[in-house]
Formats: structure tokens, C-alpha cells, sequence
């Protein structure tokens, strides 16, 4: 099947990363709006790891690589959570020799290996006009390369922690405030029933949307997140009155990931990377609830304070999405197809200040998008800054 192209063209269309609720929707919309303009749609799949093992032959079974996309099967899999396309954190300029597809083995040798080129082959051979990676920021710096080396991109942002720069919404965020604010709620009865502290563990490896958004909601009494580096002390003392004052008492925490104690550094699980250089974050949640109950005695007249300590980890990224990330994927995809139709690529569809626009690609890996501690964040009180919301995005602290 070799460089045969139908109608107007083939586009192709990848999910990379983590998953989030609101995938499914956006290769819905793309696929949608694409055949109906007269495009053939082809999925990937699992993200950069299908573009990596095609076998470019012609009697090859590279099924296990990508699909043909129709509206029945998009239809199908649209109000759903997850990809059905899967997805992996595979990153095709860094392939460990150990990690090479069979068929490649022998032909590159090197520890890490710059697969980048197969990639673009494996594009041509699928006759592959235009490519549209989703994903976070790592998986849409390979989408960056990609263009510079003259693909077609167009992409669309996804990740949970809200931090792609360049938008002020990424897919999935709205499902995970949802959620955490949701499941806060349901432990309240316990940390209530037992008068503890509640230390909820969340995602946001630097940026800490996850945590500000549902704490600004009234979710949570305080937020430590990873843009600010904590006191100990100052968080003890602070929920020790923040459980005074309920009648219930009990005060509620929510821990990034990243988040850190003041001259400490990130907790990881363990020292193991993944392909862009990410060690896995996880066990601050821990910590910071050990702290809590050694230090409460000091606040408390003497009497320790016992904690309820929860992760919420998949809990937030899994199920169907919310009404934010069920329209947003599909007004994404839209515009995605806009550009094409345009002939314009090397562009990432974005929400810019409650308005749908595109930027360009590169806006990825030129800037980090993360809290502004000083409008948004009160240092003294370890929560967000109620201000004036007159003219503020949906979501208030997001826009950069």
C-alpha cells in the first residue's frame, strides 16, 4: 500500500503520553469532520511506538501499528474514556538498543538511537499527508522535530496538569478538577467521623494547576504545589487551625507531586527514567503526612493529630470525560481540520482567553507554562489568592 493516496489526501492522528478523558472525543471529531472534507483517516497506534515499528513492505502486517479510522468506529469509542488508539511514552529520537523494534536490530547500534528518520519513511510509505500528534508537552516536542524536519503537523494539546504552554486548556484538565474535588468531598466523611488530617496526593509534576484549581473550588484548606517550596511548620500550623475552626474538625491538604519541602528536592519512587528523562514522582503525599502527625503535638497543645494519607493517582485520568473535555476535543479537532483544509500546519489549536485560535508548534519547546506564584499563590497562607476574577479565563490562573 505504498504511497497510494485516495481522495484528497491521508491524514494520520496519534495519542501519546498519559491518558485522559477527552482522547477518544478528539480523534472522533478529526476523523469525523476529515472524511466528510474528503480525507482518508489512519490512527496510530500507541502513539510514537506505532510510528517506530512499521515494516515498510509491501506483504507486511503492520496492523498492530496503525488502523483505518471510520465513523462507526469512532462513533463507538467517542463518549469514552481512554484511547482506543493506546498510547506509550515512547520518544523516537531516543530509542535504547534494547528497546529496538526486531527488524531494526543491527541496522543501529548506539546505546540511544535517533529512530527520527524511520519515522519519516514509515509516514511516506504510509502515505501520510498530515500528521496530528495529541499528547503533552513531551510527546509534542517529537511533534515539534518532526515538523522542522518537514512533516506536516498540526497538534493538539492534552495532559491533565494543564501545562502544555502556548493554551490556557489542555484535554483532560477539567475531568481531573472535576474529579479530585469530587473524591475530596466523598473523604470528608471520614476525615470528619475520625477528626484527622486529610493529605491528598495529586498530579502536577511542576506545574500545580491540579491542586490550586479545586483548593480555589473549596475542595481543600491549603495546597502545597511545586512552584512554591513549603515550611513544614507553616503547613502544620495552618491546619492545625484550619481543623480548629471546623466544627467538624478536620482540615484538608492537596500535595503535588512535585511538590517540595523547603531546601529538599522532588520525591521519587524510584531512580528509573522514562524516554524524555522523567523519573516517577510519587511518596510526598507520604511525607508530608508523617510530618503533619509528628509535628501536630507543637500546635495542639500537646495532643497529636492522627492523618488520613490518599493518593488519588488514576482515580482523576480514568472514565468518561466531563462536559469540558467532551466539547473541547471536538471543537480541537475542528480546528485542526481547519488548518488543513487551509494547507496551513506546524501549528498547535489552542484556547486563548475563552477564544479557539492556533499558535505556532514551536511555542512547546520555547517556554515553560507553570503557577504564577506571585498573582496567584499566597506564599503566607499556602492557598490561592482570591482576587478579583473581572475579565479572568474559565479557569482564573491558567492564561499565561
Amino acid at each position: 500500500m505504498a504511497n497510494i493516496k485516495k481522495c484528497k489526501g491521508r491524514i494520520a492522528i496519534l495519542t501519546g503520553g498519559g491518558d485522559v478523558p477527552g482522547l477518544n472525543p478528539a480523534i472522533r471529531a478529526v476523523t469525523i469532520r476529515a472524511i466528510r472534507e474528503g480525507y482518508e483517516v489512519i490512527g496510530i497506534r500507541r502513539g510514537w511506538a506505532g510510528l517506530i515499528t512499521i515494516v515498510r513492505e509491501k506483504d507486511a502486517d503492520n496492523s498492530h501499528c496503525y488502523q483505518h479510522l471510520t465513523e462507526e468506529i469512532v462513533n463507538k469509542a467517542g463518549r469514552t474514556g481512554g484511547t482506543f488508539l493506546h498510547t506509550s511514552r515512547t520518544r523516537p529520537s531516543h530509542i535504547p538498543e534494547v528497546n529496538l523494534p526486531d527488524h531494526l536490530k543491527g541496522k543501529y547500534k548506539k546505546p540511544i538511537n535517533d529512530l527520527t528518520p524511520e519515522v519519516i519513511k514509515n509516514l511516506d510509505f504510509l502515505g501520510v499527508d498530515y500528521l496530528i500528534p495529541i499528547g503533552g508537552d513531551d510527546t509534542l516536542s517529537f511533534g515539534v522535530k518532526l515538523y522542522q524536519e518537514g512533516v506536516k503537523v498540526v497538534a493538539i494539546p492534552k495532559t491533565m496538569d494543564n501545562d502544555v504552554p502556548g493554551t490556557d486548556y489542555c484535554i483532560g484538565f477539567s475531568t481531573c478538577v472535576t474529579r479530585t474535588i469530587m473524591l475530596t468531598n466523598s473523604l470528608r466523611t471520614s476525615a470528619g467521623s475520625h477528626e484527622r488530617f486529610l493529605i491528598i496526593e495529586v498530579f502536577g509534576r511542576y506545574a500545580g494547576f491540579t491542586a490550586m484549581l479545586p483548593t480555589m473550588a473549596g475542595a481543600a484548606n491549603r495546597c502545597v504545589i511545586p512552584e512554591h517550596k513549603f515550611d513544614i511548620n507553616q503547613l502544620t500550623e495552618l491546619m492545625v487551625l484550619d481543623r480548629f475552626k471546623n466544627p467538624s474538625h478536620y482540615s484538608i491538604v492537596l500535595v503535588s507531586e512535585g511538590a517540595m519541602f523547603a531546601g529538599g528536592e522532588m520525591v521519587f519512587k524510584h531512580e528509573e527514567k522514562d524516554a524524555y528523562g522523567h523519573a516517577k514522582l510519587g511518596g510526598i503525599g507520604d511525607l508530608v503526612s508523617a510530618e503533619l502527625k509528628e509535628l501536630s503535638p507543637k500546635y495542639n497543645n500537646g495532643q497529636r493529630i492522627n492523618v488520613i494519607n490518599q493518593k488519588l493517582g488514576y482515580l482523576v485520568r480514568c472514565g468518561d470525560p466531563d462536559a469540558t473535555d467532551s466539547i473541547v476535543p471536538m471543537a480541537y479537532g475542528n480546528l485542526a481540520l481547519d488548518l488543513i483544509l487551509k494547507n496551513i500546519h506546524g501549528r498547535l489549536v489552542v484556547l486563548k482567553d475563552g477564544r479557539y485560535d492556533n499558535m505556532p508548534i514551536d511555542v512547546v519547546t520555547s517556554t515553560k507554562k507553570v503557577v504564577n506564584v506571585r498573582e496567584h499563590y499566597n506564599t503566607e497562607r499556602l492557598r490561592p489568592h482570591y482576587r478579583s476574577f473581572q475579565l479572568k479565563p474559565l479557569f482564573i490562573m491558567t492564561s499565561e
